[in-house]
């Protein structure tokens, strides 16, 4: 009998006086009615009530510098699918809309590069000819390289270790580290000449890809990894003592503290500390506990441990570059290609901020062929731009984020960003998010802004099922694996922002419902 009214309970149970069939007929059927519509309006009042947050902001209290750490790298396919039309014209895309700094890949020593090449003979001679397009391409749209120093080249290789990935890169030790080191200083060389020190300078080298995993094939991993380390490390600084150079490029959130121990130990340089984390990764595989740490939070709770390790170490502030993370390292159609993304970044971002110099999403487009060549737009890709250019919500959000201040205003909810730009304007973020698979209700938020300004308006960009958002239409066309040109101009479309929605404060208040799996960014005026 939960949820229904006291005095209609007691009124019919504890009456007693007697009603004739008729009257007891009409107050049955009416006590039924009230019963039933009880059942139904209550639990939805109740409902409502527990999804509204007052958001108090106070924008004269406590703020701190916000860097837009989340979009200054993006990862991408490997080195040459940088060549392909679709991979520069995406690239534009997300820069302009982004920003963004860095672009980090795979495979730059991949034999489909062709760098490397030794006779019978074992003269070694290199070709610069794909690395100077690549490398030219990505300059040309004001993006430098995080150069990632992978894979090996087939005729360097200690053994024909070939990984399971679709393109087969060689994971084997080098079988003659004098010439690694030999290829690493011309390669060096060779983009000092090219480009001047002073761009080059400015670009980052990281030895190797996630070492701890498969894609390293010297045993045990991470003492031959660390030779690889201090040959490539030293090498580079040879060439010149400007360019930057850190590892360990792991995955999991693994070995970071023993790898700032072994640089101290061996006197080996180092500019910056990487690792990698994926929000589907279990908390035995990055923090060795059992807890059951959510989606949204399992991110930054490796970013927290990694921070944590750095600041014990003999480089309390060493850069901490997170060079791979999204929500999911499988390909999840319902996480990386649904709207579900917005609010996670959204929430990714609160919770990363001022523990991480630089976070590389994982990928900035599905120009991607680690599993193969794409068979159709939306398989779970890692990319904010699906086949053919095609923005997903997860692009979106990105977009309507890029708005935020440099200044972030503290807040205690955990649905919210406040934040000030340069010229004062204010720009807040909010969002609803439920994990995927999860029934999730609107929340209507009340926000009270109180500063030395009063505003009277506010515009909302939103991402969610209704905005920024193509699923619905490609899933109405019947989720075509080859749409047509027409179908896909229809999806752009339906892809496309709307423009900001208009919204009036009332005495200092902004009343706003948003979705599940919804986030808006408000700019007050």
């Amino acid at each position: 009998m939960q949820g229904i009214p006291a005095n209609i309970y007691s009124s019919r149970t504890r009456s007693s006086l007697p009603l004739n069939p008729l009257k007891r007929t009409s107050a049955v059927r009416f006590i039924s009615r009230i019963l039933i519509l009880s059942l139904i309006f209550l639990p939805r009042f109740a409902s409502a009530q527990a999804q509204t947050e007052k958001i108090d902001v106070n924008l004269a209290g406590p703020s701190h510098d916000f860097p837009h750490f989340w979009e200054r790298m993006f990862g991408s396919g490997r080195a040459v699918l940088a060549l392909r039309d679709q991979f520069r014209r995406d690239l534009s895309v997300v820069k302009d809309a982004t920003g963004f700094e860095y672009i980090r890949f795979h495979a730059i020593f991949h034999d489909e590069v062709g760098l490397y090449n030794e006779a019978e003979d074992g003269k070694v001679s290199y070709n610069f000819s794909y690395i100077d397009q690549i490398y030219d391409g990505l300059l040309a749209n004001h993006v430098r390289p995080f150069v990632e120093l992978s894979f090996m080249p087939q005729k360097l290789a200690a053994e024909p270790l070939l990984h399971s990935f679709w393109y087969k890169p060689n994971i084997s030790p080098p079988k003659d580290y004098a010439k690694w080191d030999d290829m690493i200083s011309h390669f060096a060389t060779h983009l000092i000449e090219r480009y001047g020190i002073e761009e080059v300078s400015q670009w980052y080298f990281e030895v190797w890809n996630e070492p701890n995993l498969d894609f390293w094939g010297g045993t045990p991993k991470e003492d031959t990894y660390y030779k690889l380390y201090d040959e490539t490390a030293r090498t580079l600084k040879q060439v010149d003592s400007r360019l930057r150079v850190g590892g360990p490029s792991t995955a999991q959130a693994a070995w970071v503290d023993r790898f700032i121990k072994h640089t101290v130990d061996s006197k080996v340089p180092v500019d910056f500390v990487s690792t990698h984390v994926y929000a589907n990764d279990s908390s035995e595989d990055v923090l060795g506990t059992h807890e059951k740490i959510s989606r949204e939070d399992m991110v930054c709770r490796a970013v927290q441990k990694v921070h944590e390790q750095v600041q014990k170490s003999a480089y309390p502030n060493m850069p901490l570059i997170w060079s791979e993370y999204n929500a999911s390292y499988k390909n999840e159609p319902e996480v990386t290609d649904a709207e579900f993304m917005a609010p996670w970044l959204a929430n990714t971002i609160r919770e990363c901020d001022g523990i991480v110099t630089m976070m590389s999403y994982w990928t900035f487009s599905d120009v991607f062929e680690e599993q193969g060549v794409v068979k159709e737009p939306f398989y779970g890709g890692f990319g904010l731009l699906a086949e053919d250019g095609l923005p997903k919500p997860s692009f979106n959000a990105f977009k309507i984020l890029h708005g935020l201040g440099n200044t972030r205003i503290d807040n205690e909810s955990r649905s919210a960003l406040v934040t000030k730009r340069a010229d004062g304007t204010v720009v807040m973020a909010v969002w609803n998010l439920y994990l995927p698979g999860t029934a999730g209700e609107a929340k209507h938020f009340v926000i009270d802004v109180r500063g030395a300004k009063e505003f009277h308006r506010a515009a909302i960009s939103r991402v969610d099922a209704a905005h920024g958002s193509l699923l619905a239409t490609y899933t109405g066309m019947g989720k075509p694996s080859y749409p047509t040109q027409a179908q896909l101009q229809t999806l752009r479309n339906a892809a496309s922002l709307p423009p900001a929605e208009q919204m009036r404060l009332h005495q200092g208040e902004l009343a706003l419902d948003v979705p599940a799996q919804g986030l808006a960014v408000i700019e007050f005026h």
